[in-house]
């Protein structure tokens, strides 16, 4: 049985639009699970019904098999972590951890020495004493963490956890709770925007888009095995060509595009002979000057060439679209090609998924 399941549950804020709409999801124990969309995609929401802050307007959500969805957010044992921390200002360190146990009936003492060992837990037990505005953001969002950790929950919701750090911060802390995660083995559920983070913290992501769910897999699964086109374009980038299935072959298919080539693409259940689709096409997957011929082999021209430390990207004019993206791994020698070079590209049918068509922008 899995740990929470969400059954056909909408919400709707003023009784016509619905910011989360016929949502099936289901969360196992013990995994990481992120929430990642765009802005108004309905992860929020999602987060706040679970959390019991709002109430769904259909539907239901079951703990163990138990619903859930009219029990008050203090009666679901669930550790939350907001964006902005919500610590204490007046407490120390070792109170704002404790608090949660001194509610809920622990003797001060005992609920300071667990909450001690939770702040260890951290790397936060040198800084007991300090008041939340004498800590830096890191050390504060591990008092928020450590506090929602200390009383045992059996699940730890976190919303936009990292928001208000700056990028080195945020990516260090992201390895630091995912290796809290790992110890401890609880379950934990996290809302965020952000693309990176998700894909290095989570065992699997559930993606939003327009209050629908558009998928749900493992971060390798969205990027290599995208459902539809949404997840395409929003995990990571992707190169898109448009144009119409003609024949169909066990698990690859012939695409003719609307520039006029033929190409091979893998074939998903979510087109048919005859039916309009868009290629997704990972901008790493390309090759520049390939030797063996082959039918997915088309001559550019690089009109712009970008440095990105690990990676150089080169900004591509291929069939017709002034769009393409290629990106090769840079190993210190300089770039291979610049602006100008004419070059010929390639790539693998396996790496070029045909996919449910979207408009062309």
């Amino acid at each position: 049985m899995s740990l929470v399941r969400f059954d056909n549950v909408s919400k709707s804020f003023d009784g016509e639009r619905l910011a989360v709409a016929a949502l099936d999801l289901e969360i196992q124990e013990g995994e990481f699970l992120s929430l990642l969309g765009p802005s108004g995609s309905g992860k929020t929401t999602t987060l706040l019904m679970l959390a019991g802050f709002e109430a769904p307007t259909g539907g239901d959500i079951l703990l163990r098999g138990k619903s859930i969805t009219r029990l008050p957010p203090h009666k679901r044992n669930f550790g939350v972590v907001f964006q902005n921390y919500a610590l204490f200002p007046h407490l120390n360190v070792l109170d704002n951890v404790a608090f949660p146990l001194s509610v809920r009936g622990m003797a001060m003492r005992d609920a300071r020495t667990k909450a001690l060992d939770t702040l260890d837990l951290v790397r936060l037990a040198d800084f007991a004493g300090r008041r939340p505005n004498q800590l830096s953001g890191g050390q504060q969002q591990r008092t928020a963490l450590a506090r929602a950790l200390v009383f045992e929950p059996v699940l730890v919701l976190m919303d936009e956890p990292f928001g208000a750090l700056d990028r080195k911060l945020r990516e260090q802390m992201q390895i630091e709770v995912k290796q809290i995660h790992e110890r401890l083995g609880n379950t934990m559920i996290s809302v965020t925007h952000d693309q990176s983070e998700a894909l290095t913290m989570s065992d699997r992501i559930a993606v939003f888009d327009h209050g629908a769910l558009q998928q749900v897999a493992p971060p390798e699964v969205l990027y290599d095995r995208p459902g539809n086109s949404f997840v395409a374009r929003f995990i990571g980038e992707t190169n898109t060509l448009h144009g119409t299935v003609t024949r169909i072959d066990g698990e690859m298919c012939a695409v003719q595009l609307d520039s006029g080539e033929r190409i091979i693409a893998t074939y998903t259940e979510m087109v048919g002979t005859g039916a309009r689709t868009s290629i997704s096409l990972r901008p790493e997957r390309l090759v520049i000057a390939a030797d063996t011929p082959g039918i997915n082999r088309f001559t550019g021209r690089i009109h712009n060439v970008v440095y990105s430390g690990d990676h150089i990207r080169y900004h591509v004019t291929l069939l017709d679209r002034d769009d393409w993206i290629i990106k090769l791994p840079h190993r210190g020698e300089g770039t291979r090609f610049g602006r100008g070079d004419r070059i010929d590209v390639s790539w693998n049918a396996k790496d070029c998924l045909a996919l449910d068509p979207v408009p062309d922008v």
